[in-house]
């Protein structure tokens, strides 16, 4: 490798390679980073962590509410989720619609009965920049 190192004070301060040389280093840095990357997910996937489905991703990104998206993937009825939530069926279909946002304390039972994190189930005000 063809490497000019100039000093300053007596120790390397700059380091001027060939442009090839460069463009090489960058890509193995990148690709290193995708492998670490990768490794990352492959532990913690070992260790547990779900995948979010593709049909769930697709499904709130298409406008849908991320409770009904992870309701219907696990394969729960309102009913269920209602019951085990500790609120009415009513007041669940509200919230999947919209219609009613939902107590902080209501939101966390039903992430809990999904087995989600509050995170995952409620989606962030957008607002004109956003969209």
């Amino acid at each position: 490798m063809n490497v000019q190192v100039i000093e300053k004070d007596g120790r390397p301060e700059w380091a001027i390679l060939p442009y090839e040389t460069y463009q090489r280093l960058l890509a193995e840095a990148e690709m290193l980073q995708d492998i670490r990357a990768y490794d990352e997910a492959k532990k913690a996937i070992e260790e547990g962590e779900e995948l979010v489905p593709s049909e769930v991703t697709y499904a709130i990104l298409d406008g849908a509410n991320p409770i009904r998206a992870w309701r219907e993937h696990r394969g729960l009825t309102q009913q269920r989720l209602a019951e085990s939530a500790g609120i009415s069926v009513p007041y669940l279909s509200q919230i999947e619609s919209g219609k009613r946002k939902g107590r902080v304390a209501v939101l966390a039972a039903i992430a809990k009965e999904l087995g989600l994190s509050l995170d995952e189930i409620v989606t962030p005000k957008r607002t004109g920049a956003d969209r």
